[in-house]
């Protein structure tokens, strides 16, 4: 049983290093994917700053050139560890840096080309960005 009262709003940050490769973690939230990090958009929050916030935190990265993906509606999927109703609100961002510092969030991190990142384990979310980002060059 869920204590959600409404959905959370929360954003996913599909980081680009200057070569144009993708940042993906391995979570213990999403068993066995690979993601991008993100999370909860907080109370007086605008959602690229939620995204730039949840970047750093996540991962150490100061990103910029946010742009806008897609927006996926997330209702009590098993993939995820806990039973939870999400809008996802995700962002391409570039990052001038390559020294990612993981939070206890995530285990491990790869940088691979969106193309690449089609052949590994995503989430479904995830996988529905990453399809998004290469219909639309937003590398």
């Amino acid at each position: 049983m869920s204590d959600q009262i409404f959905p959370e709003s929360t954003v996913g940050v599909f980081i680009f290093n200057q070569e144009g490769r993708l940042l993906l973690l391995k979570s213990h939230k999403w068993p066995e994917k690979y993601v991008v990090p993100g999370g909860h958009v907080e109370l007086g929050e605008r959602l690229e700053e939620a995204a730039i916030r949840e970047a750093k935190e996540e991962t150490g990265l100061d990103v910029y050139d946010l742009k806008f993906i897609n927006f996926q509606q997330f209702i009590y999927d098993p993939s995820f560890w806990k039973r939870r109703h999400f809008i996802f609100f995700d962002f391409a961002c570039k990052t001038n840096s390559l020294e990612v510092e993981l939070n206890d969030e995530a285990e491990e991190h790869v940088w691979v080309s969106p193309e690449e990142a089609l052949r590994l384990p995503l989430d479904s979310y995830t996988r529905t960005s990453v399809e998004k980002i290469i219909e639309r060059n937003l590398t």
